[in-house]
């Protein structure tokens, strides 16, 4: 796969307005459901239009406030770790930036199943009671959208050897058959240098679980690490001074440095990819380990054998890539990504010791090598809410706890003080009464704006073709004409029905707003920057109910190249805060 950010030429060159125009008006409070807020707000509206009957040079002005609601998965164990269920919201308390926060929403699920929430009694709009009554004894209830799980295997080939890996996908794949439940979606990634997608997301186990047996038979790169270590550790050994060996140290943990630059690259552009798409995320990265400070090791090998007095140790400051997994944990913590690891090296014995060189590390050396490629596994896992797997030759018993994790957790909400301004936020949850109990959870998030959260929503839909849409939006694509020898320019309709909307009455008309969110992917993977255009409806009092029968139309254009093109676009009712995001796939040029 094509990397995910690689800029698309493809423009928005022609924006004709709807038939209406109107001025803008606030947002709504997020908490409510989709469902209750337009019924709320339909009510408001009619008894607003009857006042306006009465009274009708006064206009009607509404006030309306956007509300964040902040979602935290919280896991409780014990000190050997097993799972403390039966907790209720007031067994807990959640701090922003040190600061007490009220909890306004709670759900606790346990084994899949919510036992204690806002959705733990309702019945899914397909399904009667009857059916409900009548069904399996073992069917899995389905979760509502903001609380499935959408699950990343991700597998770093860059860094890891291929025996490890492969014990380590055997495990993996019993873990994705036995725990995949109704609802959740899995998805299949390899990293080899750049970013591929092996499988996209799907329900079905099965499909990701074999196609982890083809992985099995790609090659591995940490074992040309290993050899660039020895050989660099021989020449520490040989170099003549301090000042020599450091030269030799240099070169070796600059070529560790790039390498691991585009390895967190990787990982920070799958957290962005992800970053749109609803309810609980987790990725389970497994490697041999990548290191947080490059060549940190040798640097000590070269203190031990020259001397402490090399300032070796000290140099290797230098190449500390703590802050790149800080930002790559805050990135996830903003999207609310937990991250699962996995040292698929396992119980590590030293491998400085070879049939072909009988030479041995200085003393300690391993196990700071071992300890530095652990550091970011551990470190991005616990700040996101999830843990590591290291030094353990078998993966299966903590994968399960892992899956504990998916089935078994509590999920506490609360209304951010401020919203939309682009800050980070740190989050802290305690027990009231939690003595000898350990709460993990992600360790903060990043309130984002309006627009950064929409485009963030366009950009998912072209990655993984999902679609949600509560507004009943509708994309046609019509004949496109040629630009000139590269582009072509092709109209685009997006309907949207008048009746989903939210009609506000001022005076003699009632008004409504809207703002389109578009991008568009090509079939390389490029995509184009998001682009976006406020709609002010207005609509005559005298004409709305026939209106409502209608589809208001919106009308673009794009320019494109020739191939097979998707368009995302994503529609915000800014009156109810009810947003849609609908995807179309048109083939340009033949």
């Amino acid at each position: 796969m094509k990397k995910l950010t690689r800029s698309l030429t493809i423009g928005l060159i022609l924006a004709s307005l709807g038939v209406f125009c109107a001025a803008p008006l606030l947002a709504q409070d997020s908490k409510v459901t989709a469902q209750e807020r337009l019924r709320q707000l339909r009510e408001a509206a009619l008894a607003a239009d009857a006042e306006a009957e009465k009274t009708q040079d006064l206009d009607v002005f509404v006030d309306v406030v956007e509300v964040n609601i902040v979602n935290v998965e919280v896991y409780v164990t014990d000190k050997k770790g097993n799972r403390i269920t039966g907790l209720t919201k007031d067994d807990f308390e959640i701090f922003e930036d040190g600061k007490p926060m009220a909890v306004s929403n709670f759900y606790a699920v346990e084994d899949g199943r919510p036992v204690e929430g806002e959705f733990a009694d309702i019945v899914p709009p397909e399904e009667s009671p009857e059916a409900i009554a009548v069904a399996a004894p073992d069917q899995e209830p389905e979760l509502p959208p903001e609380q499935q799980l959408s699950l990343v295997i991700y597998i770093d080939n860059f860094n890891i050897r291929p025996p490890n890996r492969n014990r380590a996908l055997r495990d993996i794949r019993t873990f994705l058959t036995r725990n995949v439940r109704a609802g959740d979606q899995v998805m299949l990634v390899s990293y080899e240098r750049s970013l591929k997608i092996r499988r996209p997301f799907t329900r079905d186990p099965q499909v990701v679980a074999s196609a982890l047996e083809e992985l099995e038979r790609l090659t591995g790169y940490a074992a040309q690490r290993d050899f660039d270590r020895r050989e660099t550790l021989d020449r520490i050994e040989d170099a003549r001074s301090s000042a020599e060996a450091l030269t030799w140290v240099r070169g070796y943990a600059e070529n560790i440095q790039n390498d691991l630059r585009f390895t967190i690259g990787a990982l920070k552009e799958i957290t962005s990819s992800l970053a749109g798409l609803p309810g609980r995320k987790a990725i389970l990265y497994v490697s041999d380990g990548v290191p947080m400070v490059a060549g940190q090791d040798l640097f000590h090998a070269v203190d031990g054998i020259h001397g402490s007095g090399s300032g070796a140790i000290t140099e290797a400051f230098g190449y500390d890539a703590s802050a790149r997994f800080r930002e790559l944990a805050s990135q996830a913590n903003a999207n609310r990504i937990t991250f699962y690891t996995l040292d698929a090296a396992g119980l590590r014995v030293s491998n400085a010791i070879s049939a072909e060189n009988s030479r041995s590390e200085p003393l300690g050396i391993e196990s700071i090598n071992t300890s530095n490629l652990q550091s970011p596994l551990r470190f991005v896992a616990d700040t996101t809410g999830g843990f590591a797997i290291v030094n353990r030759n078998r993966f299966d018993g903590l994968l399960e706890r892992v899956a504990t994790d998916f089935k078994t957790f509590y999920s506490l909400g609360y209304r951010a003080p401020e919203a939309g301004r682009g800050r980070y936020h740190r989050i802290k949850v305690k027990l009231k009464n939690g003595k000898g109990l350990r709460v993990r959870h992600r360790e903060g998030y990043r309130d984002k704006t309006v627009e950064a959260r929409m485009a963030d929503g366009a950009l998912s839909v072209l990655h993984f073709n999902f679609e949600r849409n509560p507004l009943g939006a509708r994309l046609f694509f019509g004949t496109e004409s040629r630009r000139d020898r590269r582009f072509f320019t092709v109209p685009i309709e997006v309907r949207i029905p008048i009746s989903k909307l939210v009609q506000i009455p001022r005076g003699e008309t009632h008004e409504s707003r809207l703002r389109l969110y578009i991008a568009a992917m090509d079939d390389e993977g490029g995509t184009s920057p998001v682009q976006q255009q406020a709609i002010p409806i207005s609509i005559p009092t005298d004409e709305i109910e026939n209106a409502r029968k209608q589809d208001y139309v919106y009308t673009l254009s794009l320019l494109m190249r020739e191939g097979d093109h998707k368009v995302a676009v994503g529609i915000r009712d800014e009156v109810a805060s009810q947003e849609s995001f609908v995807l179309g796939q048109v083939r340009v040029g033949g």
